[in-house]
């Protein structure tokens, strides 16, 4: 992921001053880029719930930077511990559907238990946060390499002509530290040369297609159109659609996805026109305690002013508008599921495997016991 063609990452500790952490407020963009300074780990939490930071992987590390912060602000004090470990209850409470976030708190929790009451935490949370990172970096690689496959076999099925791809919500770059879950394997195919064209759903309520994921393709130079949320099945029923490939918050062990809402609607125009639907995932957003999606995955309700207002440029600069009447009742549901049965393979830092529980296991058998 490039900015200005500049390599990046998502989150950082600042130079010269490694006691505050820094991310970019996603809030702003494209219009905006500015960094935010975390001091604490409160401005984590907010950073979380406020959604400066997005995507299940970005916000799971942000949690164990958070934890960082908060070993730093109590380093003197005798109960260094105990402030953190009450900090990670409060963070575990920010965003409640994607697993990340409560597999990133349990990882730095396990990591204090292990820890002398004499050594640095301070030293030990930096050192974890940093492992986290570099781990999800690798992670999105190797989706990246296992999903590159799909789109060559497209592109030589087609002799060469555009492969036409279709995502959802935000599952770039931006939502996980380099490369993205969803646009890992686009990436991947636009650097080795192959002709691909994204169809970027604007993904309402808050925009985050054609706010993220469009900004970051054109940053990186990858052909792409934004659409709005319900035209996806017209251009299916019209052939226009090669491929759909989404992101997931989380994913029962069976294999059903809790991704942004609307996602569900993708995959049953994806089934009914016979077009592939891949969901791309690290396998840190398993959640192998659960195996009804629809049932056991908690679905997040967010702020109705999300739906009511719409951030953006006018002739008079950045603002924030009122679209809908004063009086109106709205709801906002942030995540659906998608059954697995609409799902044609998950594409894994491993591999791709079908999207059930043998197929999970099949490449995961030493995670498939875990429990949260």
């Amino acid at each position: 992921m490039r900015i200005s063609g500049e390599k990046f990452r998502t989150i950082w500790q600042k130079p010269n001053d490694p006691a505050i952490v820094q991310i970019i407020d996603q809030r702003r963009l494209p219009h905006e880029y500015v960094v935010q300074d975390l001091v604490t780990w409160q401005d984590g939490a907010s950073a979380i719930s406020d959604m400066l930071v997005r995507g299940a992987p970005l916000i799971g590390a942000t949690a164990a930077w958070s934890l960082y912060l908060a070993a730093v602000e109590h380093k003197a004090d005798t109960e260094c511990r105990q402030h953190v470990l009450r900090a990670a209850d409060v963070l575990g409470g920010t965003r409640p559907t994607a697993v990340n976030l409560i597999w990133a708190l349990d990882r730095v929790r396990q990591v204090i238990a292990r820890t002398a009451a004499d050594t640095d935490l301070v030293t030990v949370l930096e050192r974890e946060a940093r492992a986290i990172c570099l781990e999800d970096a690798r992670i999105s690689r190797g989706i990246g390499e296992h999903g590159l496959a799909l789109i060559e076999g497209i592109a030589s099925r087609k002799q060469g002509e555009t492969v036409n791809i279709l995502t959802h919500c935000n599952a770039g770059a931006l939502a996980t530290i380099e490369y993205g879950t969803a646009t890992a394997p686009i990436y991947f195919a636009h650097e080795k040369g192959i002709d691909v064209h994204v169809w970027v759903d604007e993904t309402r309520p808050r925009n985050q297609g054609s706010q993220l994921t469009a900004w970051e393709l054109a940053e990186n130079g990858v052909p792409h159109t934004l659409i709005v949320d319900n035209a996806g099945g017209h251009l299916m029923q019209h052939g226009m659609v090669d491929l759909c490939i989404t992101g997931t918050d989380r994913t029962t062990r069976t294999g059903d996805v809790a991704n942004k809402i609307g996602t569900y609607l993708k995959a049953l125009a994806a089934h009914d026109n016979d077009v592939p639907f891949y969901v791309a995932l690290p396998s840190t957003t398993i959640d192998w305690t659960i195996s009804d999606g629809v049932r056991d995955i908690p679905i997040e309700e967010r702020d109705p002013g999300e739906v009511s207002m719409i951030y953006g440029r006018s002739n008079s600069g950045l603002e924030t508008v009122n679209t809908v009447a004063s009086d109106t009742r709205i709801s906002n549901f942030a995540f659906d599921v998608t059954p697995a049965r609409l799902i044609t393979g998950l594409i894994t830092e491993h591999g791709i495997c079908e999207a059930s529980e043998d197929g999970l296991r099949g490449l995961f058998p030493d995670l498939a016991g875990t429990r949260r």
